[in-house]
């Protein structure tokens, strides 16, 4: 049996940009896709804890140490500037390899900067 995983995370990112005019998806600074295992191309959830929207994109790699996150294509009409957002990938495990996985969750600060980088989801509602 499969399951379908948490594999990586980036905790309250904070949009940067929204492109209405692009083709689609979500660029990302490339130093945040390295963080937690992101490839270019890769289907990612993005959570926009602001306004509540979910939805679905791949991943484009932005300028390396720019912080970067911008929606575009119609995903720009679900977040604007300054909506903090969750990103998350996942990836299908057969059981034994889900049971130990460690998935890499980066926690950002206000900037787009790691602030803290997790193996683990935490049980608390809150992180310090």
């Amino acid at each position: 049996m499969y399951r379908t995983m948490m594999k990586s995370k980036l905790h309250r990112a904070v949009v940067t940009e929204a492109d209405l005019n692009y083709v689609g998806s979500i660029t990302i600074d490339r130093d945040l896709m390295e963080a937690v295992d992101l490839w270019e191309n890769e289907k990612v959830q993005v959570v926009n804890n602001t306004n509540g929207a979910r939805l679905e994109t791949y991943v484009i790699e932005g300028p390396r140490g720019s912080g970067v996150i911008c929606l575009n294509g119609a995903a720009a009409r679900m977040a604007q500037p300054g909506d903090v957002v969750i990103i998350i990938s996942y990836a299908l495990m057969e059981n034994e390899t889900a049971r130990e996985f460690k998935p890499a969750v980066a926690v950002l600060d206000s900037h787009n900067q790691i602030q803290q980088m997790l193996s683990y989801e935490p049980a608390s509602t809150t992180l310090d």
